[in-house]
């Protein structure tokens, strides 16, 4: 991967040069995009097999079967994960203040 980076960089113009960075920028970012479904994947996998797959990390309760057909991964119930949700909003939001 270096030497198709470097080998790039010597032989491209800068605007060659960006639109190189930024196909290799999403490449990546689409990479660890599947690499963390396959870890989510596999997760729920093991949950299914413990028999806890379906509940609510949080609360217990069960995560309802239209969130779970939306978001087969799922490991929160829609309440918990919106107050999941607002407090990632909060804390984002206080960090800029």
């Amino acid at each position: 991967m270096k030497d198709v980076i470097a080998s790039r960089e010597r032989d491209s113009d800068e605007s060659d040069q960006a639109s190189f960075e930024e196909e290799l920028r999403l490449a990546l970012r689409q990479a660890d995009r599947e690499s963390r479904l396959l870890n989510n994947i596999e997760a729920a996998l093991k949950r299914i097999e413990s028999g806890e797959y379906g509940y609510c990390e949080q609360t217990g309760e069960p995560i309802g079967l239209a969130r779970l057909m939306f978001r087969p991964t799922a490991k929160l119930c829609i309440e918990a994960k919106e107050r999941q949700e607002q407090q990632e909003h909060h804390y984002r939001k206080a960090r800029w203040e």
